[in-house]
């Protein structure tokens, strides 16, 4: 039964931390430009994979509520305690807050919620990727430049596909099929992208600040995944849904937290050796998170 769960784990986490290394080692040698690829796949495949989820005729709204209210607690208590974390520590909070609040749900949750759980998990991992890109982008955008303007959100290209996404999944409305293929088609092209992405991003970052990533590195999916347990008992959430928010807590940064601390001048080396050695560390406790609900 171990060793059927191992290899169980291995077959998940394998294709995931494989194309990471592929997008690496390639780094290493070619040096690739990926800002455009980036900003097409923000722009395009990603809006195009959420768009095609959400619009999907197996796609129910009020189905994911309870999960998509989950995803938001687990999110805003890891935020609060990072808060009291970094007061405690005497470090800006806006450095430790929103890596420790914004996880890797798009690079990494949605390949491994499909590669654990099907493709019919991933409306759900749609849904808790979007709680998690919206709040990146108010409340995340928001900490670290108080000027942003939160009206102008529904013009970021993800958010606007979820609105017309939902708008065409609550009001039933049908689309012809051909359509809703090609743009399916452009959405399978984002997660592979993306963690290709991920692994040529790593070249680009240092250990500098080893000692706070490492100590986030192994309090942050410890906390998440706590938080989670006690975010599942509250909302009584069950079978696959509890297992999704569970490995949703233990997810690492999301990349996009460099990207923002670079934009803003938030300490970039320190978020983005956080972001680095909490990506690294995924390769230990996300088979444990995965060992806990398989």
């Amino acid at each position: 039964m171990t060793e059927s769960l191992s290899f169980r784990l291995l077959a998940i986490l394998f294709p995931i931390f494989g194309i990471v290394a592929a997008g690496y080692f390639y780094a290493r040698h070619h040096k690739p430009e990926m800002a455009v690829a980036n900003r097409l796949n923000m722009d395009v495949f990603v809006p195009a994979l959420v768009f095609a989820a959400m619009a999907g005729k197996s796609f129910d709204l009020t189905r994911f509520a309870s999960l998509a209210f989950g995803g938001l607690l687990v999110l805003t208590t890891c935020g609060a305690l990072a808060w009291v974390s970094a007061r405690a520590l005497g470090i800006q909070a806006k450095t430790l807050v929103p890596p420790m609040m914004f996880n890797n749900s798009g690079n990494i949750g949605l390949p491994l919620a499909v590669l654990a759980w099907g493709e019919d998990a991933l409306a759900a991992a749609v849904i808790l990727f979007m709680v998690e890109n919206t709040l990146h982008f108010s409340f995340g955008a928001r900490l670290l430049d108080p000027q942003t303007r939160l009206l102008k959100l529904w013009r970021v290209p993800v958010v606007f596909a979820a609105i017309a996404g939902l708008s065409v999944a609550i009001l039933d409305l049908s689309v012809w099929p051909p359509l809703i293929l090609a743009i399916k088609m452009l959405g399978d092209v984002s997660v592979p992208l993306l963690l290709f992405s991920l692994g040529v991003r790593m070249t680009h970052v240092s250990f500098s600040e080893w000692k706070l990533a490492a100590g986030s590195a192994l309090l942050r999916p410890l906390a998440g995944m706590v938080i989670a347990a006690g975010v599942i008992q509250l909302l009584g959430l069950q079978g696959r849904e509890a297992a999704m928010l569970l490995v949703f807590g233990a997810l690492p940064p999301a990349v996009l937290n460099f990207l923002f601390a670079e934009r803003y001048q938030q300490e970039p080396q320190r978020v983005a050796s956080i972001v680095l050695i909490g990506n690294l560390a995924a390769l230990l406790y996300l088979p444990l998170a995965l060992a806990m609900v398989l």
